[in-house]
This record gives structure tokens, C-alpha cells and sequence, in this order.
């Protein structure tokens, strides 16, 4: 599933691509990835006319503010793309929406159009339009429940140490859930504890106050590194432009399993927790 730095990733390329252009037609190629208006036609309604003015990013959502003062939302849950192309490139087996845009007057015209696609291979994905009299937090109703972003000046060692004084799971459950921490996945989250030297089993409430220091720093180390590096693609994740991230190349722990460790030479494990694959370093991350 893409991630804080994948989202990230999209929605800089959205801002440096899309903005000014104009939604002058829509079509849903599969109805069951609007998750609002109900109807497919009441959402092609809401879009149809408006301009991309921002795109912003809150945890995993993507988030359009249009010129109608209307909204468009996005999660691209696990296989979820947002491609922008040409109108004339061909409509892929997985294409779930297209929106079709005019550019501005000054711009030179170019040939066949411009268009975002929304792919989705595993259709988990999810797209909404939000009308001006409502929030969008009443809308997308999953924003309600996320923690602050790591990047908020008010993320603190001390907001983290709160949070994680009210939980006696392993750390690395708690940092999964969003309402720890918005963004943070199973990559980043294993990054993050290599880097902070922490066991993912540790529980967070048995954490000190020099270790969720350290795990603040490691988490906006993990996540800044991920952005620079346009993400980390080991399945689908791709830009919007189609071009795959590369964090995955130069990741301390994940998907490393086997691997000798890049600080101390110690095989990298792998074990389950949560359900959900866990990488370490047995001796990076011993338990003192």
C-alpha cells in the first residue's frame, strides 16, 4: 500500500502538472471506486466544470481543492494509481476513472488533450467528490480519525510519548495505526525502528523517553529519505507520470530478510506481527 512518502510523491507531481487545468468531461469506468455522491453521474456533475487549484495530502489521502469550491478525494489504498497522460494513450485493463481536462488559454495547445486516470488493479481504491456546502471530513470520514503528520511542527518527542504511554501493544502495531501517526505504513514503519534502534515487539507504553526520542527522529529520517527517493515501489506504486520510486533500493531493514545488516553485518530477520510482515536487525535492534 502506498505510504506517507508515496502519496507525497503523487501529490507534488499533481501540483507541478495539474493545476489551472480545467475537468470538462468524466467518465467511471467502474462505479464501485466512488465512494461518494452515491450515483455516478451526481459525481461527474460535481467535477465537470471545475479547475485543480492545490492538491494536498492528509496521511494516505490526496485531496483536490477545486475552483467550484468543490473537493476531490483519493486514497489509493494497495495498487491505487494517479496517471497523467495523454488522451490518446490507450485505457488500460485497470483504468477506473478518467478525467478529461482543458488546459488554460495561455498555454500552448497540445495535441490529442490531456487527461488524470485513476488505476486501480486491485480495485480497493477510492475516489470522492465533495460539494461546497459540505466538509470534507463529513464526507471522507476516515480523516476523522488521524493522528497528526509526522512533518507537524506540533509532532513532538513529547505528543509522541503521550500517545504511546496509552498503549501496551508492540510499537510496531501502534505505529501502524493512524491514529498514532498519519502515514505511516508497514515500510516505513519497519525503517523507522531500525533507525531508532528499537524491537518491534517492544510494547510502546515500555518505551523511555531517549527511545521515542530517537524513534521521532528515526520516523522523519525514514520518511523524508522515502520522499527524496519518490518512494518505494515493490509492487505497483508508480508516480504520475508512471515512473516507479526507488527507496527500496537503499532500505535499511525491509524486505531485506537474509540480507547482512548495513551496519552491523547481522542477517536481517523477518517475522509476523499483526499479521503483517516484520524486518530487523537482531542485533541493531537487540533488546538491551
Amino acid at each position: 500500500m502506498p505510504e506517507l512518502p508515496e502519496v507525497e510523491t503523487v501529490r507534488i507531481g499533481l501540483n507541478q502538472n495539474t493545476l489551472g487545468w480545467q475537468i470538462e468531461d468524466v467518465e467511471v469506468l467502474l462505479a464501485r471506486a466512488i465512494a461518494y455522491p452515491e450515483q455516478t453521474q451526481d459525481l461527474i456533475n460535481l467535477l465537470i466544470g471545475a479547475e485543480f487549484q492545490e492538491w494536498q495530502r492528509r496521511g494516505k489521502y490526496l485531496i483536490a481543492q477545486l475552483s467550484s469550491g468543490r473537493k476531490l478525494g483519493v486514497h489509493l489504498r494497495m495498487t491505487g494509481s494517479l496517471l497523467w497522460c495523454d488522451r490518446d494513450a490507450p485505457v488500460g485493463k485497470h483504468t477506473r476513472v478518467r478525467m478529461l481536462v482543458k488546459e488554460k488559454v495561455e498555454r500552448k495547445k497540445e495535441k490529442g488533450g490531456k487527461e488524470l486516470r485513476f488505476d486501480d488493479q486491485r480495485t480497493f481504491g477510492r475516489v470522492w467528490a465533495v460539494p461546497q456546502d459540505r466538509a470534507v471530513e463529513s464526507v471522507i470520514t476516515g480523516l476523522q480519525k488521524l493522528g497528526l503528520e509526522p512533518f507537524d511542527l506540533e509532532f513532538t518527542p513529547e505528543h509522541l510519548a503521550a500517545k504511546l504511554s496509552r498503549s501496551g501493544r508492540p510499537i510496531k502495531t501502534v505505529l501502524l495505526d493512524q491514529e498514532t501517526v498519519a502515514g505511516i505504513g508497514n515500510i516505513y514503519a519497519d525503517e523507522s525502528l531500525f533507525l531508532s534502534r528499537i524491537y518491534p515487539e517492544m510494547a510502546a507504553n515500555s518505551l523511555s523517553f531517549e527511545q521515542v526520542r530517537s524513534l521521532h527522529q528515526g520516523i522523519i529520517r525514514a520518511l523524508s529519505d522515502g520522499i527524496a527517493k519518490g518512494g518505494t515501489t515493490f509492487s505497483s506504486f508508480q508516480n504520475i507520470a508512471g515512473i516507479k520510486g526507488n527507496y527500496i533500493d537503499t532500505a535499511w531493514v525491509f524486505r531485506r530478510n537474509g540480507q547482512p545488516c548495513n551496519v552491523c553485518g547481522t542477517a536481517i530477520a523477518r517475522i509476523k506481527l499483526g499479521g503483517r510482515s516484520t524486518h530487523f536487525c537482531p542485533k541493531c535492534q537487540a533488546i538491551d
